[in-house]
C-alpha cells in the first residue's frame, strides 16, 4: 500500500510549496518597497530654509538671496505645533492694523510695495510667510485647506504683543491665494475684520479653466506622490506659459517664446503659481523685482524641502475654486467695508468671470468697492502705486 500511495503523491510537493512561498514573499516585499518609494511616509513638520540651509551660507551668499532676511523690519519666528512661522510686524503701534496674506508660490515679499508705504503712512502692518513658503516650515501630514490657513492666521495674530483680535480688530489684505484665504477668514470671523481688501483673489476660479487632465492629475491618486512631486518641480523650473484661462488673449498667445513664462502648454495648475511671479504678456519688459520674485521661486525649489509638497497640497485643498458659500457671506458685511481689485490683463482671475460670478454673490457694486486696475495677475508689485491709490481711496486716507 505504501508503494501505491507514493505513486499518487504529487512529485516535488515540498519544493513547489517553497517556491510559491518565496514568490509571495518577494511580491509583497516589492509592493511594499514600491509603495515606500512612490508614496513616501509624510513627516509631521518639514523644516524650512532657516533650519536646513541659511545657516550654512556665508554672509556674501546671504546678501545675494532674492528673498533676504531683512526684507522687512520687525522679523520674528513663531514656534507652533505646525512648525515655525516667519512673521514681520512694523509701523506705529497705535496705527491702523493691517494684515497681509500672500499667494500660492511666493513669499510675503510680493506685497512689499503696498505694505511699506502703508506703514510709512501710519499703519501697523503684519506680514507672514504661509506654511511651506518663504522662511516658514511646512506641515507635512495635514491638508493645506481653509482650516490650516485660518489656524495659521490666528497663530500669527496671537504672537503679537499688541491686540489684533476682538471687534473690528484688524484690516485684511489678501492677494491671489491669499485673497481666497482672507475671504474665508473674514466670513468665519466677520466681527473681527473691520475691512477686507482682495487683490486678484482666488476662490471662484472656474474649474474648467484648468482642463480635465490637469485636475485629474492633481486631485486623484493616479500618479504616485513622489513622481507627481518630481513632475511639479520640473514644471516649475521650466519657462511656464501663462495659459490657465480658457479665454487667453491674443497678446499672450503671440508673446515672444523668450519670455520667462512661455512654453506653449495650456490649462495647467502650475501656471497658477507662475502668474504670481511675472507678467505673461511681457509688456513692458519684466522689472527687476519681477525677476527677483522669479529667482525666489527657483531658490525655494532648491532650498525649501517642503515647498513642492505644500504647493501640491494647496492645489488640492486650498480655497482656489468653489468657495461660493464663503463669498456669499461677504454680502452680509457693512456696505463699503469690502474692496475687490482686479488686474485688467489678468488671465487667471479674469475680470469677466469674476464680474459674472463673484460680484452678485457679495452684494453688487452698491455693497462693494469694485475696481479694475492696470496690470496682470501680479499687479500688486508691478503696479503697486495704482493699487495703493485705490486702497487710500477706499479707506478715505487721501
Amino acid at each position: 500500500m505504501e508503494a501505491i500511495s507514493k505513486c499518487f503523491e504529487a512529485p516535488g510537493e515540498p519544493q513547489s510549496t517553497a517556491v510559491i512561498a518565496t514568490t509571495v514573499a518577494t511580491t509583497i516585499a516589492l509592493i511594499s518597497l514600491a509603495r515606500y518609494a512612490l508614496w513616501p511616509r509624510k513627516r509631521a513638520i518639514i523644516p524650512g530654509p532657516l533650519t536646513t540651509s541659511i545657516h550654512k551660507l556665508s554672509k556674501t551668499e546671504i546678501a545675494k538671496l532674492s528673498y533676504s532676511l531683512d526684507t522687512f523690519p520687525g522679523a520674528r519666528d513663531v514656534v507652533t505645533p505646525y512648525g515655525n512661522i516667519r512673521v514681520y510686524e512694523f509701523g506705529p503701534e497705535d496705527g491702523r492694523k493691517v494684515l497681509f496674506i500672500h499667494g500660492i508660490s511666493t513669499s510675503c515679499m510680493t506685497l512689499k510695495d503696498i505694505a511699506v508705504p502703508l506703514a510709512e503712512k501710519g499703519c501697523r502692518v503684519m506680514l507672514f510667510d504661509l506654511f511651506g513658503r518663504g522662511f516658514s516650515d511646512a506641515p507635512g501630514d495635514v491638508p493645506y485647506d481653509t482650516r490650516l490657513f485660518v489656524t495659521q492666521i490666528l497663530l500669527v495674530l496671537a504672537s503679537s504683543p499688541l491686540s489684533w483680535t476682538g471687534d473690528n480688530g484688524l484690516h485684511v489684505i489678501g492677494y491671489s491665494l491669499g485673497g481666497g484665504i482672507a475671504t474665508n477668514f473674514a466670513a468665519t470671523f466677520p466681527g473681527m475684520v473691520e475691512s477686507l481688501i482682495l487683490l486678484a483673489p482666488a476662490g471662484l476660479i472656474r474649474p474648467e479653466n484648468f482642463g480635465r487632465a490637469s485636475r485629474l492629475v492633481f486631485t486623484s491618486d493616479i500618479i504616485p506622490e513622489r513622481l507627481l512631486a518630481w513632475l511639479t518641480k520640473r514644471r516649475l523650473r521650466q519657462p511656464i506659459a501663462s495659459s490657465v484661462a480658457k479665454k487667453v488673449k491674443k497678446t499672450v498667445t503671440d508673446a515672444s517664446s523668450k519670455t520667462v513664462l512661455h512654453n506653449g502648454h495650456k490649462e495647467d495648475y502650475v501656471d497658477v503659481a507662475v502668474q504670481e511671479a511675472a507678467d505673461p504678456v511681457d509688456e513692458p519688459a519684466q522689472t527687476a523685482f519681477e525677476l527677483q520674485v522669479i529667482d525666489y521661486i527657483y531658490w525655494a525649489l532648491d532650498f525649501h524641502e517642503g515647498f513642492v509638497q505644500a504647493f501640491m497640497s494647496t492645489i488640492r485643498y486650498a480655497p482656489l475654486m468653489d468657495q461660493h458659500e464663503y463669498w456669499r457671506q461677504l454680502a452680509k458685511r457693512e456696505p463699503g467695508t469690502t474692496a475687490v481689485l482686479l488686474g485688467k490683463d489678468d488671465n487667471l482671475i479674469q475680470v469677466e468671470d469674476y464680474t459674472e460670478d463673484a460680484l452678485p454673490l457679495i452684494g453688487g457694486k452698491d455693497n462693494v468697492y469694485w475696481r479694475v486696475v492696470s496690470g496682470s495677475h501680479n499687479f500688486p508689485f508691478t503696479h503697486g502705486p495704482d493699487a495703493l491709490k485705490h486702497i487710500y481711496e477706499f479707506w478715505g486716507m487721501e
